[in-house]
């Protein structure tokens, strides 16, 4: 593992050894360049800044040796989803049909990083427009868990997460439309952060499906992902679905008085969770429980409905979203054509991979006029169930406790099925389903080393005690 990695793990440590000449910003950056160099096997980054990386270390150092002003995230570096905007830089998605494609812009979140003195390394691997449990759907190829190769690092922000895992960087910034922050996360040891919806600006992200889209963090650590949203959350006017509210102080000290925690009873009876993982989720709630926490089970009833009302609404979405891809205004554009129809048509076979396919057909489907109503309403109306329920549990209670993923992390390549594949993504798609905001953390190695995580969620109103409940205090 890299020397600064562990030596320097947080916002705070990194800064104060700056700011002490410990180390220089110049050293840090030609560290995390090495230990990329020697963890290129994992196939986490597509593309590496590193030239830039070391030109704005440079000036971070000339900053600190002049006594100039520095942003809040000086020394801060990170590396970015292949579906998040950095203006003059490629980004594909994870692509073919995106191959060559010139971000003409930074997306907000992005900008307000670099505003502060962030550096970004690179650009990391990620499954086809999001679309993916696994980070096996890209048109780079898989990514390898860095805990062992042979396993998926989950997706969709699998390269984010290995990113951050293996030392290359000291955060990622992914997206998650229905777990892909958290689920890698929780696959590869770390902390996941899926903000509530409109809490930060979608303007410059690749558009999946866009009522679920949202930046997330991903870390080693909950206070890193406090300081990187402190910055940027917040209205947009690029982005007329970002909240107007203020954001909430993510860096708030910790609550004086023990919280009240729910969790689904219909979980621990679900056939589906491993029993190492189902066994954990027991000895954690006891834990809190000996802690004085209220910890009680709530009835929860519409667990069966949150895969295909998720699968249905995204797919009608992404359907729409993925229609802009045609082969004539930018991206990848097929050869030997001879026909406007046949550009279309040879154009997306070719640069489309399959489970994108997949998804946009299920999705033209599910808003075809005669199956509308049966499929597309209907799923929009459970929707506003599960987001009622939710509301009225958490009116009683400060947070809801789930595991991540129903089971461990897979071996690459091995067979499954594009349901078995949907299914794995249960207990993530309930925060992108109601809007509410969700960490993932880990909370053991079971004794195939394989890491267990569990989440939170809450209210939006309440976000920060995602994060002040990881305060020492507790």
């Amino acid at each position: 593992m890299n020397t600064f990695s562990i030596s320097y793990p947080t916002i705070e440590s990194v800064q104060k050894a700056l700011l002490q000449k410990e180390i220089s910003c110049s050293s840090l950056v030609d560290d995390y360049l090495k230990r990329i160099a020697q963890t290129r096997h994992l196939n986490a980054y597509i593309e590496v800044f590193a030239e830039e990386a070391k030109s704005q270390a440079d000036i971070i150092d000339q900053k600190i040796a002049a006594q100039k002003p520095l942003g809040k995230l000086f020394g801060v570096v990170l590396s970015i989803k292949d579906n998040i905007s950095f203006a003059h830089h490629t980004m594909t998605a994870g692509s073919k049909i995106l191959q060559s494609y010139q971000a003409l812009f930074s997306a907000t979140a992005v900008q307000r990083l670099l505003e502060e003195d962030a550096i970004i390394i690179g650009r990391t691997n990620c499954d086809e427009f999001g679309m993916g449990s696994s980070n096996e759907n890209s048109f780079y190829g898989p990514v390898k868990n860095g805990l062992d190769e042979s396993l998926i690092p989950g997706g969709s922000s699998g390269g984010a997460a290995v990113s951050v895992q293996t030392g290359t960087c000291l955060a990622a910034l992914g997206t998650d439309t229905g777990g892909s922050v958290r689920q890698p996360a929780a696959f590869c040891g770390l902390f996941g952060y899926k903000p509530a919806y409109g809490r930060v600006s979608r303007h410059g992200l690749v558009a999946y499906g866009s009522s679920f889209d949202q930046l997330g963090v991903i870390a080693h650590h909950p206070q890193t992902i406090a300081h990187l949203m402190q910055i940027m959350a917040g209205a947009d006017e690029y982005d007329a679905t970002c909240l107007s509210e203020a954001p909430p102080d993510y860096l708030a000290q910790a609550p004086k008085k023990p919280l009240k925690i729910a969790y689904f009873g219909q979980i621990l009876a679900n056939e589906a969770l491993h029993p190492t993982i189902l066994a954990t989720f027991k000895d954690e709630i006891q834990r809190l429980a000996q802690k004085g926490y209220q910890v009680d089970s709530v009835d929860f009833d519409l667990i069966e409905y949150l895969i295909p009302t998720y699968y249905i609404l995204t797919t009608a979405e992404a359907s729409t979203n993925l229609s802009r891809y045609d082969g004539i205004r930018y991206g990848y554009r097929a050869k030997d054509v001879h026909s406007l129809e046949e550009t279309y048509k040879k154009t997306r076979t070719e640069g489309f991979g399959l489970e994108v396919k997949r998804r946009i057909l299920l999705g033209t489907y599910v808003l075809s006029a005669g199956y509308y109503d049966a499929y597309f309403a209907k799923a929009q109306q459970s929707r506003r169930l599960i987001l009622n329920r939710m509301q009225a549990i958490l009116k009683d209670y400060d947070m809801v406790m789930m595991p991540v993923t129903a089971n461990f992390a897979r071996k690459i390549g091995t067979n499954s099925t594009p349901v078995e594949e949907y299914l794995s993504d249960v207990f993530t798609v309930l925060a992108n389903l109601t809007g509410l905001p969700a960490i993932s953390f880990p909370v053991a190695n079971s004794i195939d080393e394989n890491v267990i995580s569990f989440q939170f969620l809450t209210l939006r109103e309440r976000e920060n005690l995602l994060f002040s409940w990881f305060v020492p205090s507790h």
